[in-house]
């Protein structure tokens, strides 16, 4: 038995797709090609085999993802994934929010913070720089217009130079759109042990 997942948890859920997803085997030539560049060059998700079906758009994601998640430079790793975070419990995307949670906790070597923000949301306790950097992607999610001149002072404040506001942007922006992808495309589910 399975049961949709409605309450964020570092624990990822399996991702059930409503689409079904191209079977590797049987993959077209260009869809073969546009799954080579996975995002972050890990396995291939049944998410990203059902975003194939759209070849043109996957050929482009990737990428785009790959290069905002993951280049060199500017804001770290685990900030990017803050920002995603922030995004997914916007957007209530149980399954994104647990994999840029649980990726957060990996890279920080620290559940604090993921837990901290799963407890208590826009009232958590962090320090100044993971304070400003939720609070910017939060506003950012809720609608554009919410994140003020005054939000860019305090990630200014909290140290964050133009580039890594850019990043924080970017990791933002890009979940405001694949939480509305994954919400279309599939449910998060969990299975249920037997009894």
């Amino acid at each position: 038995m399975t049961r949709v997942v409605h309450k964020f948890t570092r624990r990822v859920p399996k991702w059930q797709p409503r689409v079904t997803p191209v079977k590797l085997d049987e993959a077209t030539p260009a869809q073969l090609d546009a799954l080579k560049v996975t995002p972050s060059n890990t396995k291939v998700s049944d998410y990203v085999l059902t975003l194939a079906h759209d070849v043109e758009s996957l050929a482009v994601r990737s990428p785009l993802f790959n290069a905002i998640m993951y280049d060199e430079g500017g804001m770290s790793r685990a900030e990017r994934e803050l920002g995603a975070l922030a995004a997914s419990m916007v957007n209530r995307c149980i399954y994104c929010a647990a994999v840029h949670a649980d990726r957060h906790a990996q890279l920080e070597n620290s559940t604090e913070v993921t837990d901290r923000l799963f407890s208590d949301g826009a009232d958590a306790d962090l320090n100044q720089r993971d304070a400003a950097i939720f609070a910017f992607a939060r506003k950012l999610s809720e609608a554009p217009p919410k994140a003020t001149a005054e939000d860019m002072r305090a990630l200014r404040d909290a140290g964050l130079e133009n580039e890594e506001i850019l990043d924080l942007i970017l990791s933002a922006s890009l979940f405001g759109w694949a939480n509305r992808l994954m919400h279309v495309l599939g449910d998060p589910v969990r299975q249920e042990e037997s009894q």
